[in-house]
């Protein structure tokens, strides 16, 4: 499945069984939210803290809900994800050509 398979995959989830697209504010709100539920997962999994009793490590689901909600907001603003995908890593290759190479504190 590509990006553009996958943001019409939502599309129409979102118009079917969703019934309408949330407000683009209410969908950033959920973006928070959802990038909150990344971080607690990551604290439990690589930080100091850990999982609580019946907490499961969802990294992997909750991933997939930044991915969902990022796509909806991109459908919504008309934003075509793979063009945006590729014209992004077109922009860091130039920019960052050396940048990361010549990062003294990134050798080993």
């Amino acid at each position: 499945m590509t990006l553009r398979d996958a943001q019409a995959t939502v599309d129409n989830w979102i118009t079917t069984v969703g019934v309408r697209y949330f407000s683009p504010l209410t969908n950033m709100a959920v973006l928070a939210e959802e990038v909150g539920e990344v971080a607690r997962v990551m604290a439990r999994r690589y930080g100091d803290q850990s999982f609580k009793e019946g907490e499961r490590d969802t990294l992997g689901d909750e991933l997939a809900d930044v991915m969902w909600v990022v796509m909806a907001i991109a459908n919504q603003s008309g934003i075509d994800l793979t063009e945006a995908f590729k014209t992004n890593l077109r922009k860091k290759s130039e920019r960052d050509a050396s940048r990361h190479k010549n990062n003294s504190k990134l050798s080993n």
